[in-house]
């Protein structure tokens, strides 16, 4: 089963949500660095949840709170399923 969320879709919406270009690649691999290091800032991070709540109807309680790509990643893809 296909992921709801890839890396690639969150480098999508790190530029058009919060002005963060990041290469898909560079982010999976350092998606284990904190938001902040990217220069994604916490209220980036809400233009990504709310964009997500748009597209899909809601998103886990506490993604907002994420310090990682690789932590938001994998809460999002075990809490909605695929096609949400």
């Amino acid at each position: 089963m296909e992921p709801l969320l890839t890396f690639a879709e969150l480098a999508s919406l790190m530029s058009s949500r919060a002005g963060v270009a990041i290469d898909a690649a560079e982010l999976e691999r350092r998606s284990d660095s904190a938001f902040t290091e990217l220069g994604l800032d916490s209220l980036g991070l809400l233009g990504i949840v709310g964009e997500l709540e748009n597209r899909h109807g809601s998103v886990p309680s506490g993604a907002e709170m994420c310090r990682t790509p690789r932590e938001f990643v994998e809460l999002v893809n075990q809490s909605m399923p695929a096609g949400a």
